[in-house]
């Protein structure tokens, strides 16, 4: 009869984001310990494995494998083997594969243990100049417009710092979508941390897009902190009557486009703005 003691240890090891210095002596030590590791890319990982001297034995467990490997896995797991897993960059399940074979493992009773180190959202947060009391790791936003923009609709009165992963193809579309419902707030880009081209621009969303278009091409993956909202964020009423009338009291430009400036600058719904214009001007 099996019984929990004789069960093998779930391992759940972070790994270098870039530097391969980045590792902690604990996390070698358990890698070159265990039976198995189960890699998000093997020969990724490969690289990290040589350069420390570690020859266990690997094998892949990436999104799209992942449930039909955890049998196997368990499997083993059961029958006293002891496994690390990893993924490419940073703490496994972290918007990383990983967290059903947990589930998996803590339903059999084995033993889970985590081997603490690199993050890439607490890497970023640390240096991002931004309040950290409270924080939202949010992973990456929907890919389909429509889908984002109900995301950011849904964040965009929380007060916490918000940490938001995405590629570096799709991060200048998403400050777009993102400046005219969140408004132009306070945040952080990082890119490549850790690595030979690391970077960080600090500034509003709009001058980090400025910034990202004046590059040709922009690498590496993106970690993108912005600033929860305020109060001085949230206006009432008499404060957008009070700004439109501003306007029309010191600008001469067309009702539309006064609109669409309103709106971007204060983070407002265009109709309501759109309806006051042409209460005042009436």
């Amino acid at each position: 009869m099996e019984t929990q003691s004789s069960f093998g240890t779930l391992y759940i090891v972070a790994t270098p984001l870039g530097n391969l210095a980045d590792i902690t002596f604990r996390a070698v030590d358990i890698l070159k310990q265990v039976n198995l590791i189960a890699a998000e890319d093997t020969r990724y990982s490969r690289r990290l494995l040589n350069h420390y001297d570690i020859t266990t034995s690997l094998i892949s467990c990436h999104e799209h494998n992942e449930v039909q490997k955890i049998p196997r896995l368990i499997a083993d797991l059961k029958n006293g083997t002891n496994i690390a897993l990893i993924s490419d960059a940073g703490t496994p399940t972290i918007s990383d594969p990983g967290y059903k074979l947990i589930q998996a493992a803590a339903k059999h009773a084995i033993k889970i243990i985590p081997i603490p180190g690199c993050s890439a959202a607490i890497a970023g947060l640390s240096v991002a100049g931004l309040p950290t009391d409270s924080f939202l790791f949010i992973g990456f936003l929907p890919k389909k417009a429509h889908k984002q923009k109900q995301i950011l609709e849904s964040l965009k009165e929380l007060s916490s710092t918000l940490i938001i992963y995405e590629s570096p193809k799709r991060i200048k579309k998403s400050l777009q979508t993102m400046i005219p419902i969140m408004g132009d707030r306070e945040a952080c880009l990082a890119r490549e941390i850790t690595k030979l081209h690391e970077e960080y621009i600090r500034g509003t969303l709009s001058y980090i897009l400025q910034k990202l278009d004046e590059k040709e091409v922009i690498k590496g993956e993106c970690s993108l902190f912005v600033k929860g909202c305020t109060k001085d964020d949230v206006m009432d009423d008499h404060d957008i009557e009070a700004i439109v009338k501003d306007r029309l009291l010191h600008s001469k430009i067309g009702t539309s486009q006064m609109a669409r400036q309103i709106c971007v600058e204060f983070n407002l719904p265009r109709k309501q703005v759109y309806d006051l214009i042409l209460k005042f001007k009436g």
